[in-house]
């Protein structure tokens, strides 16, 4: 496979690898993988990855977050985090979502405070009326541009099987008529 062939989000931009000690403020376009010792801030649209063995003493502003080895400080995540069951996250962590796999070791302030924008799909479901008892009708019932056309089910009613039947056959024995 080529390099221009892959998506752009899964090309790692910038590495801090193993046994490397790096300090300062980075900005960058991409992914961020961190493999070695990182402390300062790191600011991207893209992703940052620290890696199994990877320690991280800094402020992550970025779109996606994935630990694995050791985070301290404060993750702000546009996307998500993910948080590895090799991971230990110390501090503050503010995302849309999180993903933890069993195992993780979290300690501080976690604010996950849902997906940024819905999908076209909920939205357009929040819009449909109400039935009985404040339930969603079903699309069919409201007479959507996806049914047009579409022959609606009938009901009917086997003989025998109505409130009629169960209380003795004739329509003026059922309670309440």
């Amino acid at each position: 496979m080529t390099r221009g062939s892959l998506p752009e989000e899964t090309l790692i931009n910038s590495i801090v690898g193993e046994g490397t000690h790096f300090r300062g403020n980075l900005e960058l376009n991409g992914l961020l993988r961190i493999d070695g010792d990182y402390s300062g801030t790191i600011q991207t649209a893209g992703k940052v990855i620290i890696g199994k063995n990877g320690r991280a003493d800094c402020t992550i502003n970025a779109a996606t977050v994935v630990v694995g080895g050791v985070s301290r400080g404060a993750i702000y995540a546009t996307e998500k985090v993910i948080i590895l069951a090799s991971a230990v996250v110390i501090g503050i962590v503010q995302a849309p979502r999180l993903i933890a796999e069993e195992g993780v070791l979290l300690d501080g302030e976690y604010r996950i405070y849902g997906a940024p924008a819905e999908a076209p799909a909920a939205a357009a479901e929040k819009e449909r009326p109400r039935g009985l008892f404040g339930f969603r009708k079903p699309a069919a019932e409201n007479g959507s541009e996806e049914d047009q056309g579409r022959p609606r089910p009938q009901r009917t009613e086997v003989p025998g099987s109505g409130a009629a039947a169960r209380y003795g056959g004739h329509p003026s024995t059922v309670p309440g008529r």
